[in-house]
């Protein structure tokens, strides 16, 4: 009888622990704000209380900045006398304006505002360039004027007509997809087997976040709320843990091409995913094309001796995403010398300078993108749209 008596209290302290134990994370988990992907899901600030140092150089970071919320003060900046405005011909032009509820682009012909679209939304980290959007009910449009950083001017948004002002390129989930971290979208029937993408411009998510790489947290930042001491990161996803391929899909999620049939919806994309399961495409080998500097970041690696001749060469062994180091030659040069500190250089090629402080510019040279070009006003060429080259090599005249 005594033996039962001891066994029911031991019994029971279980059963209260864990009571109280699934009580004191499911308060945990109640404190955690709403984020609109789902319940796994905590959200961006979140995850800064834990990692501010991280935080803090990622909120400088391209992947960060790769969309926005248009804010006068930030536009502000870009306008100036004789800057604002782009013309096309005697007849046509489109001007950069102030109002009293935000920055519009206006469309001018023969001196008479014939169109107006307020500036939205931002896509792009202004790096190189921003395009602007707007919404129109549950769609969004690109606007015809992007700011270029390389001329410090607006230009005709890449690919647009140079002869006409254009407002109604559409911009769907497609490209939000790499722009952003989320959006709501529904499919409301046209006509016959048509189908009309909505998206909710209140759902998005801007910039690429924390869990866009390290998949859903909210586990993770239960389990180290309720364990305090235990400083190895449980249910997360670190990119050092996968294998090369998955790294190296991770990446390629955004950073293969945009030549791409999508079988499953991007967003849906977790770290440990095949690539080949949301894209159609051969993602392994480089392939007989010659892929454009644009977007193709993974197939021009891929294609390089540096990736084939190694083992374990990725993205992550020059790129650290949670940095800010874009355009430091230096840095990225040193990273190369890593693996290649016993190359050997011509004369003339050392009198330029030390290979230690810039050895990008010849083995990973800009060159122009064969998709996107844009046009300065008054000029009747398309100015090319120069990015770096991830294909790894020896370029002649380098």
């Amino acid at each position: 009888m005594k033996g039962f008596l001891r066994l029911s209290v031991i019994v029971s302290a279980i059963a209260i622990s864990v009571i109280l134990l699934s009580q004191c994370m499911n308060n945990a988990a109640d404190q955690l704000p709403k984020d609109i992907r789902g319940g796994n899901y905590a959200g961006a600030a979140t995850c800064i209380k834990c990692h501010q140092d991280i935080a803090r150089h990622y909120a400088h970071n391209s992947h960060g900045l790769t969309s926005s919320l248009v804010t006068d003060q930030t536009l502000l900046k870009q306008l100036a006398p004789g800057k604002d405005e782009f013309v096309f011909n005697e007849d046509m032009k489109v001007k950069v304006e102030k109002k009293d509820d935000g920055i519009y682009q206006v469309g001018y012909y023969h001196g008479k505002a014939v169109k107006r679209e307020k500036m939205e939304m931002a896509l792009g980290s202004g790096e190189k360039a921003f395009t602007y959007a707007y919404w129109k009910g549950k769609k969004l449009y690109e606007l015809p004027l992007s700011y270029f950083s390389a001329i410090g001017n607006w230009a005709n948004s890449p690919g647009f007509p140079n002869h006409e002002m254009y407002f109604d390129r559409a911009i769907t989930s497609r490209c939000l997809a790499c722009h952003t971290s989320y959006v709501q979208t529904n499919a409301a029937q046209r006509s016959g087997t048509q189908v009309d993408e909505q998206m909710e411009r209140g759902s998005i998510i801007y910039g690429i976040d924390c869990e866009r790489c390290h998949g859903p947290a909210k586990q993770h930042v239960v389990f180290h709320l309720e364990n305090p001491d235990e400083k190895k990161a449980q249910y997360i996803t670190s990119l050092k843990a996968l294998s090369r391929k998955q790294k190296m899909d991770a990446c390629g999620t955004c950073h293969s091409g945009n030549d791409l049939m999508v079988q499953k919806a991007t967003f849906t994309f977790q770290p440990g995913d095949l690539l080949e399961d949301y894209f159609e495409q051969d993602f392994v080998s480089f392939g007989g094309a010659n892929p454009d500097v644009h977007g193709n970041q993974s197939a021009m690696l891929k294609g390089s001796n540096c990736y084939r001749k190694s083992k374990d060469l990725t993205c992550q062994s020059c790129h650290n995403t949670h940095e800010s180091i874009k355009g430091n030659l230096t840095v990225y040069s040193q990273r190369c010398l890593n693996c290649h500190q016993n190359s050997r250089h011509s004369q003339a090629t050392l009198a330029r300078g030390p290979i230690s402080s810039n050895c990008i510019d010849c083995h990973m040279p800009k060159e122009a993108s064969k998709l996107i070009s844009f046009q300065i006003a008054g000029k009747d060429q398309p100015k090319p749209y120069l990015l770096r080259s991830h294909r790894i090599g020896i370029y002649e005249g380098k």
